[in-house]
């Protein structure tokens, strides 16, 4: 499969990418009209799907794993609900935020680790018994909501009663259910009755068969650490690798025919909203990327320029035509009017800045960093 990316080019690398205003500038004659990016490597996954005006990526990027995971084992297609996990994570969001007096974070972010906690703990439902649409909107709209369900909270916290009572959960829970939909303890699927529990244990995944994998030099590696950012509000630990080795995990997991999770910044200027392509240009050395190195890199994180602002399903891999590596992302934007029909493609370089994270399997581990992990 092959993409051709057309309009003014960007010249960063040897690789020729749309959109910059700068070569906009120069001569006609000087710019290609097109590139192209062929597709190494394209591992199943279900359609694209719009998280619309929610802030809730990390759920559609979760259940988008977790259906490719589906695929890769034989199970088949499903279209599992994003919106289960995300009532899930409110309720135990508002618990920790009350029991922290309102010192922890509460909005409508989450991470990966967030949905494989409740999926282990509950279990998790098809899009048929869950679908959160109870507004009248086709899809997620959650503004009023969330700061309804904050809002809420900032009472009970504010204790006007001086004891709070044991029934502001419900009220919370009422919230939910006016919104989403009420938490569905049993449901019918394909002529059988399951719980969520049952429903998740018969397509035999295991949410303690994988693993988060970060490059931070602040904690020693071949540790777990508590990653610090603000989504993080359940406190998950990931492990801790060189760069070289994240990277290592990343390639071995999709040669390897398996897909990955992936937290990341998408805050950069080279993230391109409008052609779906994400670079990292060196303002030193126009026309090229920048080098990414362990220092550069947490030198970001450290100063608030790499923050995980989105989270994404990596399938696949690409190679333009002077052979640089892009990686093939399967986003939560929807695919109607995207200019790579809901997928992007990011650099290299990219990855190797903007990752706060990824989930894979333990199985996609290279041997020799399963060991130094433990696993």
């Amino acid at each position: 499969m092959n993409h051709i990316l057309r309009s003014a080019a960007l010249m960063m690398a040897g690789v020729t990418l749309a959109g910059s205003s700068l070569q906009a500038q120069k001569k006609k004659e000087e710019v290609p009209e097109e590139s192209r990016l062929t597709v190494d490597i394209s591992l199943p996954a279900t359609p694209v799907k719009s998280q619309y005006r929610s802030n809730t990526c990390w759920s559609y990027a979760s259940v988008s794993f977790i259906e490719s995971e589906l695929l890769r084992t034989g199970k088949g297609e499903f279209d599992l609900s994003e919106m289960y996990f995300v009532r899930h994570a409110y309720v135990a969001k508002a618990d920790k935020y009350v029991r922290m007096h309102g010192h922890n974070n509460f909005d409508e972010g989450g991470l990966v680790l967030d949905v494989m906690k409740i999926w282990k703990e509950v279990g998790f439902v098809p899009e048929s018994a869950y679908n959160g649409l109870c507004t009248g909107d086709s899809l997620p709209v959650h503004g009023e909501m969330a700061a309804v369900l904050k809002g809420y909270l900032e009472q009970v916290i504010r204790n006007p009663n001086r004891s709070l009572t044991p029934v502001w959960m419900n009220g919370f829970e009422g919230i939910l259910d006016a919104y989403l939909g009420e938490d569905p303890s049993g449901f019918e699927y394909q002529g059988k009755n399951y719980t969520p529990r049952s429903f998740a244990g018969e397509l035999g995944l295991n949410p303690d068969d994988y693993v988060a994998i970060g490059s931070f030099t602040h904690h020693p590696f071949y540790e777990d650490f508590m990653l610090e950012v603000p989504d993080n509000w359940n406190w998950g630990t990931i492990k801790n690798v060189p760069l070289q080795e994240m990277m290592a995990v990343l390639d071995n997991a999709l040669g390897s025919g398996y897909t990955v999770c992936w937290d990341a910044d998408v805050s950069e200027t080279g993230f391109d909203r409008k052609l779906d392509v994400a670079t990292i240009p060196d303002a030193s050395a126009p026309g090229k990327e920048k080098e990414i190195t362990q220092e550069n890199r947490q030198e970001g994180f450290n100063n608030y320029q790499t923050t995980d602002d989105h989270l994404m399903h990596i399938t696949g891999s690409a190679t333009d035509q002077d052979g640089n590596r892009f990686y093939l992302v399967k986003n939560s934007w929807g695919a109607k009017g995207r200019a790579n029909d809901g997928y992007l493609y990011a650099s290299k370089a990219y990855m190797q800045s903007k990752t706060i994270f990824i989930l894979v399997h333990k199985a996609a581990l290279p041997a020799s960093i399963a060991e130094k992990l433990g696993i």
